[in-house]
């Protein structure tokens, strides 16, 4: 069974653009609404996001919406705790497609990170 974790040093949750996210305004509250535009750089990721790193530079300060908690997704998205491991896998699976590809070299970690299936020889 695949569990879900974060893959350090992928941050496709971290790309907060807007456009890409047309709903926000039916899961956050209007004060979550704000801040959440006021960390969205220029180039629609977070402004916390470090490239160079590829890490979050508040986690541990990190807003409740950027949260991967049961109690957040139960009323944020509506999802059962029961739930959670397979909906959070979903959504990195489609973030990460989407910024990165379905062959990228972050898909192939988070595959193997969360049990999906092995990484191949010479990659870590």
């Amino acid at each position: 069974m695949a569990t879900w974790r974060c893959v350090k040093q992928c941050g496709a949750c971290c790309y907060l653009d807007p456009t890409e996210r047309p709903d926000l305004d039916e899961y956050l509250s209007e004060d979550e609404l704000s801040l959440y535009l006021s960390l969205v750089g220029d180039d629609g990721w977070c402004i916390n996001f470090d490239k160079a790193t590829r890490e979050c530079g508040i986690y541990a300060d990190r807003p409740r919406f950027c949260r991967v908690d049961s109690e957040v997704f139960e009323e944020m998205y509506g999802v059962e705790p029961a739930q959670l491991n397979d909906f959070a896998i979903e959504c990195c699976l489609e973030h990460i497609e989407d910024l990165y590809g379905d062959r990228s070299l972050e898909m192939i970690r988070f595959n193997s990170e969360v049990g999906i299936l092995a990484l191949p020889d010479g990659v870590a």
